[in-house]
């Protein structure tokens, strides 16, 4: 996931630079096309960095011992939602409760 998510990365990077005001060159539509496809490849590359945060605090807790249980509760989280989502961090008890 890791390496995928750094392949997108790097993808991404030209989406996001930024946009030239140069009217000889692109209209005003074309401007505001460009400026949005920046802004939702700015979001994407947003969450591609949380969801590597995410990755690599998972890993961590596979070093030292705490993967798979809840942060909040300690309690195991179940395996199917590890399957669905590796970096779970809460179990879906404590998941659906309000953050405190």
């Amino acid at each position: 996931m890791r390496e995928e998510i750094d392949e997108l990365e790097q993808a991404r990077s030209e989406s996001q630079a930024t946009v030239e005001l140069d009217q000889t060159r692109v209209g005003r539509l074309s401007r505001m096309d460009a400026m949005q496809q920046q802004a939702m490849a700015q979001a994407t590359g947003e969450r591609a960095r949380t969801h590597l945060l995410r990755i690599e605090s998972a890993l961590k807790r596979c070093d030292d011992g705490s993967y798979g249980d809840c942060l909040r509760c300690e309690t195991p989280i179940d395996p199917r939602r590890l399957e669905v989502d590796p970096a779970a961090t809460l179990c879906i008890q404590c998941a659906e409760q309000p953050a405190d």
